[in-house]
């Protein structure tokens, strides 16, 4: 006797309606992160409209979410969740300081002369695009020589995603999406920072280093005893990897 397949369950009407609207609140952020950005990008093309199309769109989002807030029901949530945001802040924070006190001491170590002679650093990715400016249409190239998204973007894209949650669009609470968003970034820039003590190449921009930070010509004399020495050929290098002692 054949069996009888059991019906597929089928979903109450508010939960139906309740994922509508959480595909329009999702879509509708879409379309503010986007007229974010094309109102920012208009900074280039035209400064008069940008000046005053971009206190209107920060006026309609403060007041939508003024209007919004009275009625989010995870505040509690969002309470609950305001100590791990905080640690994450500081988390997030102390990492970005290690990271730049590890560029500086990686950038001075070896002394500025060190930087205007060293070959920068082979860029295959930049081969890649040049070799595409020469092929690819140039309208296809202007636009990707635009400056349309940059860093802040980035950041202004976030603080949406985290104010979104009065909205419907994300599953709240909005700080433990931006606590696990800051707590990413610190591991990342730490990781970073770890690789730049860890081995020192040539910058891409060997002049960034004269240009960001005052320096003396000469290395540090930890590379002058470590380092300097045994940068002048393969045979010291070979010596000191067999010896595994330093000079002198």
């Amino acid at each position: 006797m054949p069996e009888v397949k059991a019906k597929r369950p089928v979903p109450p009407p508010s939960l139906r309606a309740g994922g509508r609207r959480r595909s329009l609140a999702v879509g509708g952020l879409g379309l503010v992160a986007a007229a974010y950005v094309a109102v920012d990008y208009l900074g280039h093309l035209s400064p008069a409209w940008h000046g005053r199309l971009q206190p209107a769109l920060w006026a309609a989002l403060a007041l939508a979410t003024a209007a919004r807030a009275p009625f989010y029901r995870r505040w509690d949530a969002e309470l609950r969740a305001a100590p791990r945001f905080l640690a994450a802040l500081a988390f997030m924070l102390a990492a970005f300081l290690c990271e730049a006190i590890s560029v500086r001491f990686v950038s001075t170590v070896l002394g500025l002369q060190w930087h205007r002679s060293t070959a920068p650093l082979p860029d295959t990715g930049q081969w890649v695009l040049l070799a595409l400016n020469e092929r690819l249409p140039q309208k296809v190239v202007d636009l990707l020589r635009a400056h349309i998204i940059n860093l802040h973007h980035y950041l202004m894209l976030f603080i949406m995603l985290g104010f979104s949650a009065l909205f419907g669009c994300i599953n709240g609470p909005g700080l433990g999406i931006a606590s696990r968003y800051m707590f990413t970034m610190a591991v990342g820039r730490l990781l970073r920072a770890i690789t730049f003590l860890a081995t020192i190449l040539p910058s891409a921009r060997p002049w960034c280093a004269e240009a960001r930070y005052q320096i003396p010509d000469h290395p540090h004399p930890w590379a002058q005893k470590f380092y300097a020495p045994y940068a002048s050929g393969a045979d010291v290098i070979r010596r000191l990897i067999k010896e595994d002692m330093p000079y002198g």
